[in-house]
Formats: structure tokens, sequence, C-alpha cells
């Protein structure tokens, strides 16, 4: 009986510590995995901009400025504006190592009240999006 409950354990053993080895493959891939010191390297100079109060009817502009600061050359692959009251104007030539670009955001002013709307960009530089913001309060005419 003691031999049985003896045998039991070592397998029962043997398979936990098998199991354990084997438990996360994806993390030993991602040891071993090499990265490229030459992609591009997107910074931000903000990525808020706060209007303050800005007059109903007149369109405001925001500027956010786009460095590369890697060694590769740098795509804006996809600018959204989160709402149809933004309109975006940004350049689809590759910003070249050391280099800079605008993206520029117009908000039309159209509504009252405070507002906050985003602009999402994505680069060639990182696969998660980034959010821009603008913000502020629309007050009427005087």
């Amino acid at each position: 009986m003691k031999n049985l409950l003896l045998v039991a354990i070592i397998t029962v053993l043997g398979f936990c510590q098998v199991t354990a080895q084997n438990a996360n493959p994806a993390s030993a891939a991602a040891a071993t995995t090499v990265v490229n010191p030459n992609v591009p390297k997107a910074k931000w100079d903000k990525t808020v901009s706060d209007f303050g109060e800005i007059v109903q009817g007149i369109p405001k502009e925001a500027e956010f400025k786009l460095t590369n600061e890697g060694k590769e050359p740098l795509l804006i692959q996809m600018a959204k504006a989160g709402c149809g009251c933004t309109n975006l104007k940004y350049s689809q030539e590759p910003v070249l190592p050391g280099k800079s670009t605008i993206v520029a955001a117009t908000y039309n002013a159209a509504a009252m009240g405070p507002f906050t709307k985003s602009i999402t960009v994505t680069t060639n530089a990182d696969p998660n999006p980034v959010m821009l913001l603008i913000k502020g309060s629309v007050i009427p005419k005087k």
C-alpha cells in the first residue's frame, strides 16, 4: 500500500513539474525576440490643446507637432477625428529621422458650452494609437 501511494505521489509531482515548465510559452518566445533599434520613434510636443473660451461660429485650430526621433521614416497611417465638428490636416509624406510634421485640428465652434474632442493618430512607430485632445468652452458672440 505504501509503495502504491509513493508511486502515485511521484507521478503527480512529475506531471506538475512538466506542466510548470511549459506554462507560458509566449513569455519564452518574447524573451528571445530581437527588437530592431532602427525603428521610427514618435515624439509629440503635446497631446492636449486647451482653447479656453472661444466665440461661437469662429473656428479655432490646434497644432500638434510630431517629431521622428527614430532612425527610419515615420508614417502617419491613420488620423481620425472623433466627430464631424473637427477637421484634420496632416501630411501623407514620410517624416524622415530628425524631422517634424504638424497634425492640425480645426474645431468649428458651432455648439455652445464646454467641449472635449479627440483625435486618434496611428503611426508605424507604435501599434497603439495616440489620443490627442482639444478642449475649451464655446461662448456666445458679443
